[in-house]
C-alpha cells in the first residue's frame, strides 16, 4: 500500500495518525454541534470561523469534552491500561494535546471504544445545576402570577 506524502514511513505511526486524524474529527462534530445547538437555544447567531470569541469559545467545547469523555472512561480501565493512558496523556506541547493523546492510548487499548465515545457524546453537555435552579425559578414567578 502506497503511503501520502507526509505520511510516517511506519506502519504503526500511521496508524496512530489515522486514529488520531478520526478522533479529531469525531470531536469538531460533536463540539460544533454543541456549540451551535446552545446558540440557536439562546437566540444567538452561529459561530462564525473568523472570530476569534468564537474559536476560542469552541477550543474551551472541545477541551470540556475531552475531559468529559476521559472521565467517563477511566473508571473502567484496567491498572495496565490506567498507566498506558496516563503514559500517553503525559506527552504534548499543551492541555489539548495531551488530552487527545489519551483518546489515542485509549482507542487502541480498548476496542469498544467508538461505542463508548458515543455514549459520551450522548450526555455532553452534562447539565449545569444553575440552569435548572433558573429554570424552576422562572416558571415558579410564571405560575405564581397565574
Amino acid at each position: 500500500m502506497a503511503r501520502l506524502p507526509g505520511e510516517p514511513a511506519d506502519l504503526g505511526a500511521r496508524i496512530e495518525a489515522q486514529l488520531r486524524e478520526r478522533i479529531e474529527e469525531a470531536v469538531d462534530f460533536v463540539c460544533l454541534d454543541v456549540l451551535v445547538a446552545q446558540r440557536r437555544a439562546a437566540g444567538r447567531p452561529a459561530p462564525v470561523a473568523d472570530s476569534a470569541s468564537d474559536r476560542a469559545e469552541y477550543q474551551a467545547g472541545v477541551h470540556a469534552f475531552l475531559a468529559h469523555l476521559a472521565e467517563a472512561i477511566a473508571p473502567a480501565l484496567t491498572p495496565a491500561q490506567r498507566e498506558r493512558v496516563q503514559a500517553a496523556g503525559g506527552a504534548g506541547p499543551d492541555e489539548a494535546a495531551r488530552l487527545l493523546a489519551v483518546q489515542v492510548a485509549l482507542a487502541r487499548a480498548l476496542p469498544d471504544y467508538w461505542q463508548r465515545f458515543e455514549a459520551c457524546r450522548l450526555t455532553f453537555p452534562p447539565p449545569s445545576p444553575e440552569s435548572g435552579g433558573e429554570r424552576r425559578r422562572l416558571l415558579r414567578r410564571l405560575f405564581r402570577r397565574a
